[in-house]
C-alpha cells in the first residue's frame, strides 16, 4: 500500500521565504549555503494551517572567524503567523555533523529545498553520511518516541499529529535496525520500507488523510492498531549504552570549513 504524502508549498510563501533569506544575507553579512523545510511539510503530512519551518546553513566572512571572543552562531527570526525561520553557522553545523546530529541529517535530506549551493551542499551530504553513527541516531529517535508517547498519547482523546510524532521516530529506529543506513525525512518512505501489516498501514493512511485536512490542534479518539503497534515497539526496543562514540575523519571537516570560508564569494 502506498501511503499518502504531500509537500504543499504555496508559491507566494516560497517567494516570501526567498526574500527573507536575501534579507538575512544583507542584514547579517552572511551567505546562505542551504535552506530547506524541516517540519511536517518536509515529512509529508502537513495540515492546512501548518507553519513553514525553514532551516538554513550560512557562512560569515573571514573576519568573523578571526575574533578573540566567540560570536553568536545562530540566526533566528521572530516567528510570525506562518513562518518559522532559523539557521546555523557553518562551523556550528560541522561540529554538530561531527557528533552525528540527526536533525542536521534530516535537513540535508529534506524533500523541500529553498536554496542550495550545489557543490557545497553535495559535500555536506557526503560528509553527513560519513559521520552518521547508527547507535547515536537510533538513541535519538527512540528517546524522541518515548518522550512524545509519554507526553501526548496517554489520554483517550489525542491530537492527530502526535501519533505521527511518535510513529516517525519509531520507524526511523526500525529503518536503522534493518541496516538501511540514514533514515529518510519523508514519513511515507520510512513506512514503505519498515511496515508490512496491511491493516496497520491502512489505519496509518486513514490517520494521514485526517491529519492532512484537519487543523494542527484537532483531536480525536485513539487509533487502536497504531496505538498497539507503538506500545509493542516501545516495549521491545532496547536502549543503547554506547551511542556517543564519534566517527569520521575530523580533517575532512576542517578542510571543508576552510575551503568555504576562504573561497571567493561566488564559490
Amino acid at each position: 500500500m502506498t501511503l499518502l504524502f504531500a509537500h504543499p508549498i504555496d508559491p507566494d510563501v516560497r517567494k516570501r521565504i526567498e526574500d527573507e533569506l536575501l534579507l538575512i544575507e544583507q542584514q547579517h553579512e552572511v551567505r546562505v549555503l542551504f535552506a530547506c523545510e524541516s517540519g511536517s511539510r518536509g515529512w509529508g503530512f502537513a495540515s492546512p494551517d501548518s507553519d513553514y519551518d525553514v532551516r538554513f546553513i550560512y557562512v560569515h566572512k573571514l573576519d568573523w572567524y578571526l575574533r578573540v571572543e566567540p560570536q553568536r552562531d545562530v540566526i533566528e527570526l521572530p516567528i510570525n503567523d506562518e513562518l518559522d525561520i532559523s539557521g546555523w553557522e557553518l562551523r556550528k553545523t560541522l561540529q554538530l555533523l561531527h557528533r552525528s546530529n540527526p536533525t542536521l541529517q534530516e535537513w540535508l535530506s529534506s524533500p523541500v529545498v529553498y536554496r542550495q549551493h550545489a557543490m557545497h551542499t553535495q559535500t555536506l551530504r557526503t560528509l553527513a553520511h560519513e559521520f552518521f553513527f547508527l547507535l547515536r541516531g537510533r538513541h535519538h529517535y527512540l528517546a524522541m518516541a518515548h518522550k512524545n508517547f509519554r507526553g501526548y498519547l496517554q489520554d483517550e482523546v489525542v491530537r492527530y499529529k502526535k501519533y505521527l510524532y511518535v510513529l516517525r521516530p519509531l520507524l526511523a529506529v526500525k529503518w536503522i535496525d534493518a541496516g538501511l543506513g540514514v533514515p529518510p525525512m519523508r514519513f511515507a518512505d520510512l513506512a514503505a520500507a519498515t511496515l508490512t501489516d496491511s491493516a496497520l498501514l491502512a489505519e496509518i493512511n486513514a490517520l494521514l488523510a485526517v491529519k492532512m485536512r484537519a487543523g494542527e490542534a484537532d483531536t480525536g479518539p485513539r487509533w487502536p492498531l497504531i496505538h498497539a503497534f507503538i506500545e509493542q515497539e516501545l516495549a521491545i526496543s532496547e536502549r543503547d549504552t554506547d551511542y556517543k562514540k564519534p566517527s569520521g575523519n575530523d580533517q575532512a571537516l576542517d578542510a571543508f570549513l576552510q575551503r568555504v570560508i576562504l573561497g571567493s564569494p561566488t564559490d
